[in-house]
Protein backbone atom coordinates (compact mmCIF):
# COMPACT_ATOMS: atom_id res chain seq x y z
CA UNK A 1 0.00 0.00 0.00
CA UNK A 2 2.71 2.24 0.70
CA UNK A 3 4.22 1.29 -2.73
CA UNK A 4 1.09 2.46 -4.60
CA UNK A 5 0.72 5.54 -2.21
CA UNK A 6 4.03 6.83 -3.48
CA UNK A 7 3.31 6.11 -7.47
CA UNK A 8 3.01 10.11 -7.96
CA UNK A 9 6.27 11.08 -6.39
CA UNK A 10 7.68 8.55 -8.31
CA UNK A 11 6.79 9.71 -11.33
CA UNK A 12 7.61 13.33 -10.63
CA UNK A 13 10.79 11.97 -9.99
CA UNK A 14 10.72 10.58 -13.21
CA UNK A 15 11.26 13.90 -14.72
CA UNK A 16 13.05 15.90 -11.38
CA UNK A 17 16.34 13.49 -11.68
CA UNK A 18 17.88 15.57 -14.42
CA UNK A 19 17.02 19.20 -12.15
CA UNK A 20 13.99 20.57 -14.07
CA UNK A 21 10.49 20.14 -14.19
CA UNK A 22 8.38 18.23 -16.74
CA UNK A 23 8.01 20.16 -19.79
CA UNK A 24 4.96 19.42 -22.31
CA UNK A 25 7.47 17.53 -24.75
CA UNK A 26 7.88 15.04 -21.92
CA UNK A 27 4.85 14.74 -20.65
CA UNK A 28 3.45 13.82 -24.04
CA UNK A 29 6.05 11.82 -25.03
CA UNK A 30 5.50 9.99 -21.20
CA UNK A 31 1.67 9.27 -22.47
CA UNK A 32 2.39 8.31 -26.00
CA UNK A 33 5.30 5.36 -24.40
CA UNK A 34 2.40 4.16 -21.78
CA UNK A 35 -0.37 3.26 -24.91
CA UNK A 36 2.96 1.84 -27.22
CA UNK A 37 3.57 -0.25 -23.81
CA UNK A 38 0.02 -1.16 -23.19
CA UNK A 39 -0.66 -1.73 -27.04
CA UNK A 40 2.68 -4.29 -27.50
CA UNK A 41 1.49 -7.81 -28.23
CA UNK A 42 3.69 -9.81 -26.25
CA UNK A 43 1.86 -13.32 -26.18
CA UNK A 44 4.83 -15.97 -28.23
CA UNK A 45 1.32 -17.00 -30.48
CA UNK A 46 0.59 -13.44 -31.16
CA UNK A 47 1.09 -10.71 -34.40
CA UNK A 48 1.87 -7.27 -35.00
CA UNK A 49 2.73 -5.38 -37.65
CA UNK A 50 2.36 -2.79 -39.77
CA UNK A 51 3.68 -2.41 -42.78
CA UNK A 52 3.60 -1.27 -46.62
CA UNK A 53 2.52 -3.57 -49.39
CA UNK A 54 1.93 -2.82 -53.16
CA UNK A 55 -2.04 -2.89 -53.74
CA UNK A 56 -3.55 -1.54 -56.60
CA UNK A 57 -0.35 -0.12 -57.85
CA UNK A 58 0.57 2.05 -55.50
CA UNK A 59 2.37 1.75 -51.43
CA UNK A 60 -0.86 0.87 -48.96
CA UNK A 61 -0.48 0.31 -45.45
CA UNK A 62 -1.84 -2.47 -43.62
CA UNK A 63 -1.66 -3.14 -39.42
CA UNK A 64 -1.90 -6.33 -38.16
CA UNK A 65 -2.75 -7.10 -34.42
CA UNK A 66 -3.68 -10.22 -32.89
CA UNK A 67 -2.96 -12.21 -29.62
CA UNK A 68 -3.31 -16.05 -31.47
CA UNK A 69 -2.21 -16.37 -35.48
CA UNK A 70 -4.93 -19.25 -35.22
CA UNK A 71 -7.66 -17.02 -34.52
CA UNK A 72 -9.86 -16.18 -37.40
CA UNK A 73 -8.64 -12.73 -38.89
CA UNK A 74 -11.20 -9.66 -39.93
CA UNK A 75 -10.13 -7.02 -42.56
CA UNK A 76 -11.68 -3.93 -41.02
CA UNK A 77 -12.53 -1.26 -43.86
CA UNK A 78 -12.86 2.80 -42.09
CA UNK A 79 -14.72 5.45 -42.97
CA UNK A 80 -14.30 8.23 -44.45
CA UNK A 81 -13.63 8.24 -47.18
CA UNK A 82 -10.20 9.52 -45.68
CA UNK A 83 -10.65 8.28 -41.87
CA UNK A 84 -8.13 5.50 -41.15
CA UNK A 85 -8.97 3.42 -38.03
CA UNK A 86 -5.29 2.96 -37.11
CA UNK A 87 -4.80 5.89 -34.83
CA UNK A 88 -7.50 5.17 -33.01
CA UNK A 89 -7.93 1.37 -32.54
CA UNK A 90 -5.83 1.68 -29.55
CA UNK A 91 -8.91 2.91 -27.78
CA UNK A 92 -11.30 0.03 -28.18
CA UNK A 93 -9.92 -2.53 -30.11
CA UNK A 94 -7.48 -4.46 -27.31
CA UNK A 95 -9.93 -6.82 -26.21
CA UNK A 96 -11.26 -8.01 -29.83
CA UNK A 97 -7.67 -9.21 -30.36
CA UNK A 98 -8.16 -11.44 -28.16
CA UNK A 99 -10.46 -13.48 -30.31
CA UNK A 100 -9.44 -12.32 -33.79
CA UNK A 101 -6.24 -11.05 -35.34
CA UNK A 102 -7.76 -7.35 -37.03
CA UNK A 103 -6.58 -6.03 -39.76
CA UNK A 104 -6.44 -2.53 -40.55
CA UNK A 105 -5.81 -0.64 -43.70
CA UNK A 106 -5.14 2.74 -44.80
CA UNK A 107 -6.97 3.46 -47.98
CA UNK A 108 -5.32 5.31 -50.94
CA UNK A 109 -5.88 9.02 -50.15
CA UNK A 110 -5.87 8.36 -46.76
CA UNK A 111 -3.39 8.47 -43.63
CA UNK A 112 -0.52 6.63 -44.23
CA UNK A 113 -0.72 6.09 -47.52
CA UNK A 114 -1.83 9.28 -47.97
CA UNK A 115 1.72 10.25 -47.72
CA UNK A 116 3.19 7.61 -50.05
CA UNK A 117 2.23 9.40 -53.15
CA UNK A 118 2.33 12.30 -54.91
CA UNK A 119 -1.54 12.81 -54.54
CA UNK A 120 -2.57 13.94 -58.34
CA UNK A 121 -0.74 10.90 -59.65
CA UNK A 122 -3.51 8.73 -57.86
CA UNK A 123 -6.58 12.11 -58.77
CA UNK A 124 -8.12 9.84 -61.26
CA UNK A 125 -8.50 6.58 -59.01
CA UNK A 126 -10.42 8.21 -56.93
CA UNK A 127 -13.66 6.39 -57.51
CA UNK A 128 -15.66 3.75 -55.43
CA UNK A 129 -14.96 1.05 -58.15
CA UNK A 130 -10.86 1.10 -57.27
CA UNK A 131 -11.66 1.43 -53.24
CA UNK A 132 -13.57 -1.58 -53.96
CA UNK A 133 -10.71 -3.25 -56.05
CA UNK A 134 -8.36 -2.32 -53.46
CA UNK A 135 -10.04 -4.31 -50.70
CA UNK A 136 -10.25 -7.34 -53.01
CA UNK A 137 -6.57 -7.13 -53.05
CA UNK A 138 -6.19 -6.46 -49.62
CA UNK A 139 -8.21 -9.45 -48.76
CA UNK A 140 -5.93 -12.11 -50.80
CA UNK A 141 -3.07 -10.62 -49.74
CA UNK A 142 -3.76 -10.76 -46.25
CA UNK A 143 -5.11 -14.88 -46.95
CA UNK A 144 -2.46 -15.41 -48.17
CA UNK A 145 0.20 -13.64 -46.42
CA UNK A 146 -1.08 -15.17 -43.00
CA UNK A 147 -2.54 -18.56 -44.66
CA UNK A 148 -6.28 -18.65 -44.13
CA UNK A 149 -8.53 -19.83 -46.44
CA UNK A 150 -11.01 -16.99 -45.81
CA UNK A 151 -11.06 -14.31 -43.71
CA UNK A 152 -14.03 -11.89 -42.45
CA UNK A 153 -14.91 -8.69 -43.91
CA UNK A 154 -16.16 -6.14 -41.77
CA UNK A 155 -17.03 -2.04 -42.67
CA UNK A 156 -17.63 1.27 -40.63
CA UNK A 157 -19.70 4.63 -42.09
CA UNK A 158 -18.19 4.63 -45.42
CA UNK A 159 -16.37 1.30 -45.14
CA UNK A 160 -19.52 -0.24 -45.61
CA UNK A 161 -19.71 0.89 -49.44
CA UNK A 162 -16.59 -0.73 -49.94
CA UNK A 163 -17.29 -3.05 -48.23
CA UNK A 164 -20.42 -4.27 -49.08
CA UNK A 165 -19.42 -3.80 -52.88
CA UNK A 166 -16.39 -6.09 -52.31
CA UNK A 167 -18.30 -8.82 -50.43
CA UNK A 168 -20.71 -8.89 -53.79
CA UNK A 169 -18.02 -9.30 -55.86
CA UNK A 170 -15.56 -11.33 -54.24
CA UNK A 171 -17.94 -13.51 -51.54
CA UNK A 172 -15.59 -16.67 -51.98
CA UNK A 173 -12.97 -14.94 -50.03
CA UNK A 174 -15.14 -14.14 -46.89
CA UNK A 175 -16.56 -15.63 -44.19
CA UNK A 176 -19.17 -13.21 -43.71
CA UNK A 177 -19.95 -9.33 -44.01
CA UNK A 178 -20.28 -7.01 -40.83
CA UNK A 179 -21.61 -3.76 -41.48
CA UNK A 180 -21.48 -1.00 -38.18
CA UNK A 181 -22.78 2.33 -39.59
CA UNK A 182 -24.05 1.02 -42.70
CA UNK A 183 -24.59 2.83 -45.62
CA UNK A 184 -28.02 1.33 -47.92
CA UNK A 185 -28.96 4.76 -49.87
CA UNK A 186 -27.02 7.78 -49.10
CA UNK A 187 -29.83 10.36 -50.03
CA UNK A 188 -31.99 8.74 -48.02
CA UNK A 189 -29.57 8.98 -45.28
CA UNK A 190 -29.30 12.55 -45.93
CA UNK A 191 -33.01 13.14 -45.74
CA UNK A 192 -33.89 11.47 -42.12
CA UNK A 193 -30.46 13.06 -41.13
CA UNK A 194 -31.57 16.33 -41.87
CA UNK A 195 -35.34 15.93 -41.03
CA UNK A 196 -33.70 14.79 -37.06
CA UNK A 197 -31.74 17.85 -37.15
CA UNK A 198 -34.09 20.21 -37.66
CA UNK A 199 -36.66 18.61 -34.92
CA UNK A 200 -34.17 18.65 -32.61
CA UNK A 201 -33.58 22.10 -32.90
CA UNK A 202 -36.98 22.94 -33.02
CA UNK A 203 -37.26 21.01 -30.01
CA UNK A 204 -34.46 23.02 -28.03
CA UNK A 205 -35.47 26.30 -29.33
CA UNK A 206 -32.36 26.41 -31.07
CA UNK A 207 -32.68 29.42 -33.22
CA UNK A 208 -29.54 29.43 -35.03
CA UNK A 209 -29.61 26.09 -35.76
CA UNK A 210 -33.30 26.38 -37.03
CA UNK A 211 -31.98 29.53 -39.54
CA UNK A 212 -29.24 27.32 -40.47
CA UNK A 213 -30.69 23.87 -41.42
CA UNK A 214 -34.01 25.81 -43.06
CA UNK A 215 -30.88 27.80 -44.93
CA UNK A 216 -30.41 24.66 -47.51
CA UNK A 217 -33.91 23.20 -46.88
CA UNK A 218 -35.82 21.15 -49.02
CA UNK A 219 -32.80 18.66 -48.69
CA UNK A 220 -31.68 16.67 -50.27
CA UNK A 221 -34.37 18.49 -52.62
CA UNK A 222 -33.82 18.67 -56.13
CA UNK A 223 -30.74 20.76 -55.15
CA UNK A 224 -27.21 19.68 -56.27
CA UNK A 225 -25.55 18.23 -52.89
CA UNK A 226 -22.42 20.54 -52.71
CA UNK A 227 -20.10 20.37 -50.06
CA UNK A 228 -21.10 23.30 -48.09
CA UNK A 229 -25.02 21.81 -47.95
CA UNK A 230 -24.05 18.29 -46.75
CA UNK A 231 -21.48 19.91 -43.81
CA UNK A 232 -24.66 22.09 -42.67
CA UNK A 233 -26.85 19.03 -43.29
CA UNK A 234 -24.25 16.80 -40.94
CA UNK A 235 -23.73 19.57 -38.60
CA UNK A 236 -26.74 19.95 -36.29
CA UNK A 237 -28.01 16.02 -36.81
CA UNK A 238 -24.03 15.00 -35.37
CA UNK A 239 -24.68 18.01 -32.32
CA UNK A 240 -27.60 16.44 -31.20
CA UNK A 241 -26.40 13.20 -31.01
CA UNK A 242 -25.99 11.11 -34.12
CA UNK A 243 -22.78 10.88 -34.56
CA UNK A 244 -21.64 10.15 -30.67
CA UNK A 245 -24.82 9.17 -28.91
CA UNK A 246 -26.06 12.05 -25.54
CA UNK A 247 -23.01 13.73 -26.84
CA UNK A 248 -22.15 17.55 -28.87
CA UNK A 249 -18.63 16.71 -29.74
CA UNK A 250 -16.26 13.77 -29.78
CA UNK A 251 -12.93 14.86 -29.22
CA UNK A 252 -12.69 11.42 -27.94
CA UNK A 253 -12.37 10.26 -31.67
CA UNK A 254 -10.82 13.03 -33.29
CA UNK A 255 -8.05 13.36 -31.11
CA UNK A 256 -7.39 10.14 -30.58
CA UNK A 257 -4.56 10.22 -33.11
CA UNK A 258 -2.45 12.02 -30.76
CA UNK A 259 -1.22 9.45 -28.75
CA UNK A 260 -1.39 6.69 -31.21
CA UNK A 261 2.58 4.93 -31.49
CA UNK A 262 1.05 4.85 -35.18
CA UNK A 263 0.81 7.90 -36.47
CA UNK A 264 3.81 10.22 -36.31
CA UNK A 265 3.32 14.00 -36.69
CA UNK A 266 3.25 13.84 -40.76
CA UNK A 267 0.87 11.05 -40.39
CA UNK A 268 -1.60 13.27 -38.47
CA UNK A 269 -1.75 16.05 -40.65
CA UNK A 270 -2.18 13.74 -43.73
CA UNK A 271 -5.60 12.71 -42.43
CA UNK A 272 -7.54 15.86 -42.61
CA UNK A 273 -5.44 16.47 -46.07
CA UNK A 274 -6.36 13.12 -47.39
CA UNK A 275 -10.00 14.41 -46.44
CA UNK A 276 -9.83 17.12 -48.51
CA UNK A 277 -8.13 15.35 -51.21
CA UNK A 278 -10.82 12.59 -51.54
CA UNK A 279 -13.93 14.10 -50.80
CA UNK A 280 -14.82 16.40 -53.61
CA UNK A 281 -13.85 13.96 -55.85
CA UNK A 282 -16.05 11.22 -54.41
CA UNK A 283 -19.06 12.81 -53.73
CA UNK A 284 -21.10 12.47 -56.74
CA UNK A 285 -20.92 8.57 -56.71
CA UNK A 286 -20.86 8.35 -53.13
CA UNK A 287 -24.03 10.30 -53.20
CA UNK A 288 -25.69 8.04 -56.15
CA UNK A 289 -24.59 5.11 -53.59
CA UNK A 290 -27.85 2.80 -53.51
CA UNK A 291 -27.73 -1.13 -52.04
CA UNK A 292 -31.65 -1.21 -51.95
CA UNK A 293 -31.80 -3.04 -55.09
CA UNK A 294 -29.81 -5.99 -53.63
CA UNK A 295 -32.05 -8.84 -52.58
CA UNK A 296 -29.81 -11.40 -52.28
CA UNK A 297 -26.75 -11.55 -50.36
CA UNK A 298 -23.88 -14.29 -50.89
CA UNK A 299 -22.70 -14.81 -47.72
CA UNK A 300 -23.65 -14.61 -43.99
CA UNK A 301 -24.62 -10.62 -42.95
CA UNK A 302 -24.73 -9.23 -39.54
CA UNK A 303 -25.15 -5.09 -39.09
CA UNK A 304 -24.29 -3.55 -35.99
CA UNK A 305 -26.54 -0.91 -35.49
CA UNK A 306 -26.59 2.62 -33.42
CA UNK A 307 -30.44 3.37 -32.35
CA UNK A 308 -29.42 7.07 -32.15
CA UNK A 309 -27.30 7.18 -35.77
CA UNK A 310 -28.11 9.87 -38.03
CA UNK A 311 -24.91 10.30 -39.86
CA UNK A 312 -25.88 6.86 -41.56
CA UNK A 313 -29.31 6.38 -40.09
CA UNK A 314 -29.79 2.93 -38.86
CA UNK A 315 -33.48 2.90 -40.11
CA UNK A 316 -32.38 1.97 -44.07
CA UNK A 317 -30.79 -0.76 -43.02
CA UNK A 318 -32.85 -2.52 -40.62
CA UNK A 319 -35.44 -2.38 -43.90
CA UNK A 320 -33.30 -3.67 -46.35
CA UNK A 321 -31.89 -6.50 -43.57
CA UNK A 322 -35.91 -7.46 -43.00
CA UNK A 323 -36.18 -8.21 -46.45
CA UNK A 324 -32.90 -9.38 -47.85
CA UNK A 325 -31.86 -13.07 -48.57
CA UNK A 326 -29.03 -14.52 -47.41
CA UNK A 327 -27.13 -17.56 -45.60
CA UNK A 328 -27.25 -16.22 -42.96
CA UNK A 329 -28.15 -12.60 -41.58
CA UNK A 330 -28.67 -11.01 -38.29
CA UNK A 331 -29.04 -7.07 -37.02
CA UNK A 332 -27.78 -6.84 -33.74
CA UNK A 333 -28.94 -2.75 -32.17
CA UNK A 334 -26.74 -0.72 -29.92
CA UNK A 335 -29.49 1.51 -27.62
CA UNK A 336 -26.90 3.72 -26.11
CA UNK A 337 -24.66 3.74 -29.71
CA UNK A 338 -24.96 6.68 -32.71
CA UNK A 339 -22.66 6.40 -35.20
CA UNK A 340 -19.54 5.32 -33.41
CA UNK A 341 -20.63 1.87 -32.20
CA UNK A 342 -17.10 0.34 -31.18
CA UNK A 343 -15.94 3.53 -29.26
CA UNK A 344 -19.35 4.30 -27.59
CA UNK A 345 -20.38 0.25 -26.90
CA UNK A 346 -17.19 -1.80 -26.97
CA UNK A 347 -18.00 -4.38 -24.19
CA UNK A 348 -20.79 -5.05 -26.51
CA UNK A 349 -19.51 -4.70 -29.78
CA UNK A 350 -17.23 -7.37 -28.53
CA UNK A 351 -19.71 -9.87 -27.22
CA UNK A 352 -21.83 -9.45 -30.71
CA UNK A 353 -18.53 -10.37 -32.10
CA UNK A 354 -18.16 -13.28 -30.27
CA UNK A 355 -21.71 -14.69 -30.44
CA UNK A 356 -22.62 -13.77 -33.97
CA UNK A 357 -19.62 -13.79 -36.30
CA UNK A 358 -16.47 -15.94 -34.57
CA UNK A 359 -19.08 -19.04 -35.74
CA UNK A 360 -19.45 -18.21 -38.88
CA UNK A 361 -15.58 -18.76 -39.63
CA UNK A 362 -15.64 -22.16 -38.96
CA UNK A 363 -12.62 -24.04 -38.60
CA UNK A 364 -9.98 -20.67 -38.69
CA UNK A 365 -7.04 -22.91 -39.17
CA UNK A 366 -8.14 -24.64 -42.02
CA UNK A 367 -5.50 -23.22 -44.05
CA UNK A 368 -5.53 -21.82 -47.89
CA UNK A 369 -5.37 -24.96 -49.98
Amino acid sequence: MKQLLFLPFALAALFSSAGHAATDAERYKLARDVVQDLERIVAPSGIQETYKTKIGGIDQWINVRGQDKANPIILFVHGGPASPLMPTIWEFQRPIEEYFTVVNWDQRGAGKTFGEVDSESISGSIHISSYIEDAIEVAEHIRKKYGKRKIILMGHSWGTVVGMGAALKRPDLFYAYVGIGQNVNTMENERISFEFGLAQAKAHNNAEAIKEIESIAPYPGGKPVTRERIIIARKWPQFYGGLSAYRETSPYFFDAPLLSPEYDFNDRQAIDKGNVFTLGRIMPEFLAVDYTGVRSFPIPVVMFMGRHDYTTPSEPTAKWLEQVKAPYKRGVWFEHSAHMIPWEEPGKTLMSLVQYVRPLAGNANDAER
